[in-house]
């Protein structure tokens, strides 16, 4: 991933939740079983042998926690993503590339996660699932090289931390993974983002 963009984002991010205004308390209010949306927008980047560049992806997604103690919530999760269009990298095969080489990725989620809070304000969370996706891309060691239309219902995973402002509010920084791959396709794609999150 670009380390730029990187270092962009989690200067961003870190900024925000570090210096979190003083009309906050410094101790939040307990979390409580409810409904959740969390909106996520970052950079998505492919590295294959096909792929090497990165573009916007966003996320949304909704979904319900139990609490399973004071400082933790788990519960399930269901959304959609779309992972942007990254060039192919031309260098990766001497044969041309018919029609347009631009990867394309996005899809649906549904799975498990959880909030976990290590102070009154800090957090920790954690994602997995099913990611059924709908992509476009090219084969690597095909001749010629034809973009393919496809989708398969693969896997996600991610991480996060951030800030709670609020008992209903918090942002954080993300790293998702998402497994996509078929037919000598492969169109696997992580993202680091920042997101916001609002419970009711």
């Amino acid at each position: 991933m670009n380390k730029k963009i990187i270092a962009a984002l989690a200067i961003t991010a870190a900024a925000g939740l570090v210096s979190a205004p003083a009309a906050f308390a410094q101790t939040a209010p307990p979390h409580h079983d409810g409904w959740f949306v969390n909106g996520q927008v970052g950079s998505a980047h492919m590295d294959h042998n096909e792929y090497d560049g990165h573009d916007t992806g966003y996320q949304l997604t909704g979904g319900y926690r139990w609490e399973l103690g004071p400082s933790a919530l788990l519960g399930v999760e269901a959304g959609y993503n779309d992972l942007g269009n990254i060039d192919a990298n031309k260098a990766f095969h001497s044969g041309k590339v018919y029609d347009t080489s631009r990867s394309q990725l996005r899809g649906w989620m549904v799975g498990a996660n959880g909030h976990f809070n290590i102070t009154p304000n800090w957090y920790v969370g954690a994602r997995a699932g099913l990611y059924s996706w709908k992509g476009h891309g090219v084969a690597h060691n095909e001749t010629p090289v034809f973009k393919t239309s496809l989708d398969k219902t693969d896997w996600y995973t991610g991480v996060g931390f951030g800030y709670d402002f609020a008992n209903n509010f918090s942002l954080g920084l993300n790293y998702d993974y998402y497994h996509a791959k078929k037919d000598h396709v492969d169109l696997s794609t992580d993202m680091i983002s920042v997101g916001g999150e609002y419970r009711f």
